[in-house]
């Protein structure tokens, strides 16, 4: 069958890699091709659109470049009827994807949505197209689907595609360390997201913050999406620093704690059992204008999930150097570090056990036969 799949972010292309994996072991003729990156690009997919390209955050920068946006679509609606699948297959990316999955369904075209529009957190209303445009919805988070209930819409829980990422990477032994450069220090992770604008915003005050940490080395893992050199001019003046690009597992398995800026990134260290604290700072428009939609009480992943304060959330004003600092400190030596990690066992279990590709892979073969 013929498989056309848009992923618009590093991590839907991390996710839609391993559910080409197991498409590809259902049917053996697969044919597919995609929007999204360089992992799903290695599982054989042919990319069209490369996710780099296409990440734009916050109101005021979408705006800024709406005639790209809207280029973007029109060569993808051009694309898939030239192409011609037998499915559509969407991750995440609800700006683009909803408007997509829209067009697919006029021109009778199967669609399939993998990891749900956080529509839970905003814009709930989108749920009266979803249910009009997408055929097939598989959730990745236990309570989506009880979510989805409440407006009449049977959605199918396939568990969280992280489990299997992370079962599935090569844990590499000291070596990793010394092909790295890096000394014996304990390893304090830096993770300043995988855009640029956020990258910008992050990573200034993330370094200044780990200047504190005499006794550490600083680690920043870098989006495998951004060149090397782009990293550089942050990290000048800046001691015991090392970049490390498209090597996020190797560093998280390797740290001792996290700077982390809220996103898939926060769940990834958990699950890692890396103790964090969660950083995010935009545009202040943007943001005032984000938490009067946003329906939610959490940013992280990892708290949104337990329903409770597991993990700091440092958000605009409070991402200050001294605040950063003092929470680092805490999940490094104190109390704290030991009930976070035992919360993240809890985050585990709640999620459910290994299988979300195969699971999701198994579900569109069951609905496209």
């Amino acid at each position: 069958m013929k498989y056309y799949i848009i992923a618009g972010e590093a991590s839907g292309d991390l996710h839609g890699s391993n559910l080409i994996k197991e498409i590809k072991l259902n049917d053996t003729k697969a044919e597919l091709r995609a929007w999204g990156g360089d992992l799903m690009e290695a599982q054989g997919a042919k990319i069209i659109k490369h996710y780099k390209d296409l990440a734009f955050m916050g109101f005021l920068e979408v705006l800024a470049n709406l005639t790209t946006i809207i280029k973007n679509l029109n060569f993808c609606k051009k694309d898939i009827l030239e192409f011609k699948p037998d499915v559509l297959i969407l991750i995440d990316y609800p700006g683009f994807n909803l408007r997509i999955a829209e067009f697919a369904h006029e021109n009778n075209i199967k669609v399939v949505y993998y990891i749900s529009p956080q529509i839970w957190a905003w814009k709930q209303s989108r749920i009266h197209k979803i249910k009009k445009v997408v055929d097939l919805m598989l959730v990745i988070l236990p309570f989506e689907k009880q979510f989805y209930e409440q407006f009449d819409y049977q959605v199918e829980f396939v568990g969280h595609p992280l489990l299997d990422a992370i079962e599935n990477h090569q844990v590499q032994n000291e070596n990793w360390k010394a092909q790295n450069k890096l000394n014996e220090l304990p390893i304090i992770a830096i993770l300043p997201g995988s855009r640029k604008q956020e990258i910008s915003s992050m990573l200034p005050i993330m370094l200044e913050a780990g200047n504190k940490f005499e006794g550490y080395q600083k680690v920043i893992a870098a989006a495998p999406g951004q060149l090397a050199s782009f990293y550089d001019t942050f990290v000048e003046g800046h001691k015991n620093v090392t970049i490390v690009k498209g090597d996020t597992y190797n560093v998280l398995n390797n740290a001792s704690a996290a700077m982390v800026t809220s996103g898939t990134a926060t769940l990834e260290a958990a699950l890692f059992k890396v103790p964090e604290v969660v950083c995010y700072k935009g545009n202040e428009l943007s943001y005032q204008i984000a938490k009067k939609l946003v329906k939610i009480k959490y940013i992280s992943l990892v708290n949104l999930i337990m329903d409770r304060v597991v993990v700091t959330e440092l958000i605009q004003k409070e991402l200050t150097v001294n605040n950063i600092v003092a929470e680092l400190k805490k999940v490094l030596v104190s109390d704290k570090r030991a009930l976070m990690l035992k919360d993240f066992d809890a985050l585990t279990t709640k999620l459910g056990g290994r299988g979300a590709s195969k699971n999701a892979a198994d579900q569109i073969q069951k609905f496209l036969t």
